[in-house]
């Protein structure tokens, strides 16, 4: 399986090289024409304003959002879950999404900078350790949603359809359980 992780900015190294240890080929995406050679996409950790703004620049927003709503699998780690959500809280005024995953999502919910934190937590029955880098929480799931992990009493690990978000970060761990799911369970059949 080829999977495309995109690469305009954030932590898209450390998903290529999770990708790959889980034995799949990770490429850069950072044009439309890339997007046509994966099964798969990640959309990584980051400031989503700027990863919007940056997949608009370089032509890649409406494809992206042409192929999410065509059932491409994707994952969102962090800024990944906020441009997959449906609904943003305390996002900037106009703030645009990839959208798909039937969620709102509050943007840094557990906080600045300075309030990242690790924690461990249950993934779809897995124990994991999580890394929180401003990280937003799920306010809220609509119809299709599935919750496969919460902290402090909020999703932060959702799935709907072939859409997968978390509002931590598995790729700065060692722990592939999350990239694993995604590959195993999303993606089988591709």
């Amino acid at each position: 399986m080829i999977v495309g992780v995109l690469a305009l900015q954030g932590d898209f190294r450390e998903h290529i090289a999770a990708t790959n240890s889980c034995g799949h080929s990770a490429v850069e995406i950072r044009t439309a024409e890339d997007l046509e050679k994966i099964d798969a996409l990640i959309l990584p950790g980051g400031e989503s304003t700027t990863i919007i703004q940056l997949s608009e620049l370089f032509d890649l927003y409406a494809p992206i959002r042409t192929k999410i709503a065509k059932g491409l699998p994707v994952y969102g780690s962090c800024a990944g879950m906020i441009l997959l959500a449906d609904r943003i809280v305390d996002g900037k005024e106009g703030q645009k999404t990839f959208g798909g995953i039937n969620m709102t999502v509050r943007r840094n919910a557990f906080g600045r900078q300075v309030d990242s934190f690790e924690s461990d937590l249950k993934f779809n029955g897995h124990s994991l350790h999580a890394v929180f880098i401003r990280a937003p929480w799920v306010e809220e799931v609509g119809e299709g949603v599935q919750v496969l992990s919460e902290a402090a009493g909020h999703a932060v690990a959702v799935r709907q359809g072939n859409l997968l978000a978390t509002s931590f970060h598995p790729e700065l761990t060692s722990d592939m359980a999350v990239h694993e799911y995604f590959f195993e369970e999303i993606c089988k059949g591709r």
